[in-house]
């Protein structure tokens, strides 16, 4: 429920209208005034309590969590009322009480929202339908952009996009998963999920790299790869496969930027690089967490509570050694300015291209090898007969 709270003029009767109902006369709460504290502080109060009745009946059912970010901006204008209440002079010692207990109780809320919501939040901006997409990317970063269609052996995959391009005025190739906006165009890209032949196109693209010593930039936003009956006759699983093996030992520059979802093998079939990055409110996992959800406590509803629990935000991501940085998004997200967006990105890129540039390929090729195969280990000492292994 949104609260809506009007002004009446001094002097006529007050009120406040509260979502579709009317509260007792008062001022304005973000307008409080000295002759009016009280009605100001019940006020304050009055949409609180709606706040956390509405909370605690969303959350009590097992229904759908309100996005963090809405609750977020929910207290936070909950929190300037209050604020102006507690600058106001010459209150009584009642007064304060009540607004002591109005931010503790704020802060009671603010701990419900963090942190398994707003791990679900970024899952939920990562997906957004607005978000840029590869070929907007291509579009604002590089230029003298030309597609290679095709793997050579079956067909082309419209879900993979490659193709020849130049950064700052560098020679790169560029690989990337597409999604789609409208009906059409999401049957087409086959909804971001690519068949065997686009990590065929893929690979054939990465050898063109490595032939002609062209860095490679890959792009990654996919939910997974397509698990079709097709699909799996074709050989997707050898497809992935033969992409890792290849990337890892390929003799040029690699960078991978996850700009929205990272889906399992599906996406680190085209992630095997020097450097990998995340976009802020991008997500890289190894199943999404409606999966998570339904296979751990067979309730796909909790999917909030695993999409913390399976770290897979770019904080956690680096804090765990699986990327090396994350790019910044516009205030919002990237889907609310893809110009903005793509300059940010286009900044990271290039920094890190200059970087790798730098190293020699052998060297380059063998810190990637043992970065991946360093990944995620972990060890734990126990004691045997008095001694520590």
């Amino acid at each position: 429920m949104t609260a809506f709270i009007h002004r009446i003029s001094k002097g006529s009767a007050q009120a406040q209208a509260v979502g579709g109902g009317v509260l007792p006369s008062g001022p304005v709460l973000g307008e409080p005034v000295l002759e009016n504290q009280a009605h100001a502080v019940d006020g304050a109060n009055f949409l609180l309590s709606m706040v956390e009745a509405r909370w605690n009946t969303t959350n009590g059912n097992g229904g759908r969590i309100e996005s963090g970010y809405k609750k977020t901006r929910e207290l936070e204008r909950i929190q300037r009322q209050i604020n102006k209440l507690e600058s106001i002079e010459g209150q009584d010692e009642d007064t304060r009480q009540q607004i002591q207990e109005l931010n503790a109780r704020v802060q009671t809320l603010r701990d419900q929202v963090s942190p398994h919501t707003v791990a679900w939040e970024k899952t939920e901006l990562a997906r957004h339908p607005q978000r840029p997409y590869t070929l907007d990317y291509i579009e604002r970063i590089f230029t003298d952009w030309s597609e290679i269609h095709g793997d050579r052996g079956f067909g082309d995959d419209p879900a993979i996009v490659c193709g020849m391009a130049r950064i700052n005025g560098t020679n790169v190739m560029v690989i990337g998963h597409q999604k789609a906006r409208d009906t059409k165009q999401k049957v087409y890209r086959n909804f971001g999920m690519p068949n065997p032949e686009g990590y065929r196109k893929a690979l054939r693209v990465m050898k063109i790299a490595e032939k002609f010593g062209r860095p490679l930039i890959t792009l990654v936003d996919t939910p997974g790869a397509y698990p079709g009956l097709g699909a799996e006759e074709r050989g997707q699983a050898e497809a992935i496969a033969r992409n890792l093996r290849e990337m890892a030992r390929l003799k040029v520059p690699i960078i991978t930027t996850i700009t929205g979802e990272g889906g399992s093998g599906g996406a680190l079939a085209i992630a095997v690089a020097d450097r990998v990055l995340m976009m802020e409110n991008a997500v890289y996992s190894v199943i999404s967490p409606e999966g998570c959800a339904a296979i751990r406590w067979n309730d796909s509803s909790k999917k909030e509570l695993a999409a913390q629990a399976m770290r897979t935000t770019a904080t956690d991501l680096r804090e765990l050694g699986c990327i090396d940085d994350t790019v910044p998004e516009p205030a919002g997200g990237a889907h609310s300015d893809h110009d903005a967006a793509a300059a940010l990105l286009s900044a990271a890129l290039e920094k890190h291209l200059a970087e790798l540039n730098k190293i020699p390929i052998p060297q380059l090729v063998e810190s990637r090898y043992q970065k991946f195969r360093h990944m995620a280990q972990f060890f734990e000492e126990v004691e045997l007969a008095g001694k520590s292994v």
